[in-house]
């Protein structure tokens, strides 16, 4: 049960996120219904499948367990390192400077970071299933955006040295919260053991 919840709720949240990437039909949808509801609808289908997946996980860990490999030791380390790099990335994302310039499209970079990483460090099925998902998802729609005629998101200032600077502090930050309160309490995984 706990794999089948994973799986509609991954279904229920990429496909409005797949649903952007074909322009015209949003567009569309947006002129018919207007662009508040579309994005209430977006917001609400992108939370019930965040719900379903974190419900759906949480049931596969305690019930379903399946293990596919052992990964060794030093990927956990690899592990800790690449999620700093991807939330510093998506703290990026928001935050105009030479890494938000450079990386294009940082918020999916985090993503791609975070997904392979857990990918790397998690050897079970549902794992597999979870961050193998997002991995795709990044990966698709960082190509879509190379042939999509609009940017497809707000257009920042060019920043420098100092919103990098931020972007590090303020992704560190939320890496630590991270690390130390969400993934223990809420995952419940402790990410450093000892």
């Amino acid at each position: 049960m706990g794999l089948t919840t994973l799986i509609v709720g991954l279904i229920v949240f990429f496909a409005p996120h797949i649903f952007v990437t074909r322009r015209e039909a949003r567009a569309r949808l947006i002129a018919r219904i207007g662009e508040t509801p579309y994005k209430i609808a977006f917001s609400i289908l992108s939370a019930i499948g965040l719900v379903l997946i974190a419900y759906g996980f949480a049931r596969y860990r305690a019930t379903e367990w399946v293990n596919l490999w052992y990964p060794p030791v030093w990927t956990r380390h690899l592990a800790l390192l690449l999620n700093w790099m991807a939330v510093v990335c998506i703290a990026a994302a928001y935050i105009p400077g030479h890494l938000k310039r450079v990386l294009k499209h940082p918020m999916l970079v985090g993503v791609k970071l975070w997904a392979f990483a857990h990918l790397m460090a998690n050897g079970d099925l549902g794992s597999v299933i979870l961050f193998g998902s997002f991995l795709a998802w990044a990966v698709f729609d960082r190509i879509t955006l190379k042939h999509r005629s609009d940017p497809g998101g707000p257009v920042l200032a060019r920043g420098g040295w100092p919103g990098d600077l931020v972007a590090v502090v303020v992704g560190t930050v939320a890496y630590i919260a991270l690390v130390l309160l969400f993934h223990p309490i809420i995952i419940g995984v402790p990410v450093i053991h000892g």
